[in-house]
């Protein structure tokens, strides 16, 4: 079976497909993208705007967070801020490709600043679920997506002033995770990373390499002129300068891990094995609690401050007698 065959009857793709055409040959605007590199979390927010309007969407922002100290700050995303305040731009969404394990989310500081709606996939509703759990959350935590203003699915196409655009689901590194694309560009979250740094690790919660493959093999589906955004990038060895724009064709042709002809066993094998040395990100623990809220800060405590927890893993100290 063909590529081409194997997606025939994924409506959703094919949506993307044709707007990315559409955008190449002239005959739909071709969005104007701006990166801002935050070097702590190794990070890449990004404001794309219509050519022909003030409209302008933001992807994946960021708050700055000193773990030691507990201080939270907007510095990551001033930048952001300056940029669409300079350019005299109407935010009309706040798009996240998935809850972040290595950042907290700028999403509604921007939104009180700048205005637009808040949005992720609707696999949000699991990780609410799980970490809702893990957190011991009470009921007042919402498991529903709520918290968020909007809830793309699979397909689910949406407009930044006359740019076309659409979402489309990509489990595997987390069941929540989306791709966006619009126009001629692929925003394509924690799936794929530059091409000489390979793919995302699926083992958090809900993971699943072999679905990460397939929902890679679906994005490498489209066409090869398409340009692809990553949300990170952490210079792969013998790269000294950060990067975060490619291309499908590219992808296909030179990613590390997943070019063609890498089937999806011998992708399962690989994955599994790298992710078993991986240590757990620096953030996740803060970064989980806060974007499973919408980049909201916990309720705060009757003295007026807001608390994260740090689930304690007692191991062989449970079983020392007194």
């Amino acid at each position: 079976m063909t590529q081409a065959m194997a997606y025939a009857f994924d409506t959703a793709r094919e949506t993307a497909c044709t707007l990315i055409e559409r955008a190449r040959q002239g005959h739909a605007p071709r969005p104007v993208v701006q990166g801002f590199f935050d070097e702590d979390s190794c990070t890449v927010s990004y404001v794309v705007r219509d050519p022909d309007s003030d409209a302008c969407a933001v992807l994946d922002s960021v708050l700055g967070f000193d773990q030691a100290s507990g201080k939270v700050s907007a510095g990551p995303a001033r930048p952001v801020i300056d940029h669409v305040r300079a350019e005299g731009l109407g935010v009309r969404w706040l798009l996240e490709t998935h809850a972040h394990a290595d950042h907290l989310s700028a999403g509604p500081y921007l939104q009180k600043q700048l205005g637009g709606e808040l949005a992720i996939g609707q696999g949000i509703r699991a990780i609410q679920r799980t970490f809702g759990t893990l957190f011991n959350e009470d009921r007042a935590f919402a498991r529903d997506g709520s918290q968020f203003d909007h809830l793309f699915g699979d397909g689910d196409r949406f407009r930044i002033g006359g740019l076309e655009a659409v979402a489309l689901h990509v489990p595997g590194h987390t069941p929540a995770c989306l791709a966006y694309v619009i126009g001629d560009a692929v925003f394509a979250g924690d799936t794929l990373f530059m091409p000489d740094y390979g793919t995302a690790r699926c083992d958090f919660p809900g993971g699943d390499a072999g679905q990460l493959y397939r929902s890679i093999r679906r994005l490498l589906s489209l066409p090869e002129a398409a340009r692809v955004f990553v949300c990170h990038d952490y210079k792969a060895p013998g790269r000294d300068v950060y990067a975060w724009e490619t291309t499908i064709g590219a992808q296909r042709q030179d990613n590390v891990h997943v070019h063609d002809g890498i089937d999806e066993a011998t992708f399962t094998t690989m994955r599994t094995t790298r992710d078993a040395t991986l240590a757990v990100p620096r953030l996740m623990l803060p970064s989980v609690q806060v974007n499973m809220r919408a980049g909201h800060l916990p309720p705060a405590e009757s003295n007026g401050v807001s608390y994260l927890k740090l689930p304690l893993i007692a191991g062989d100290l449970l079983a020392v007698s007194d």
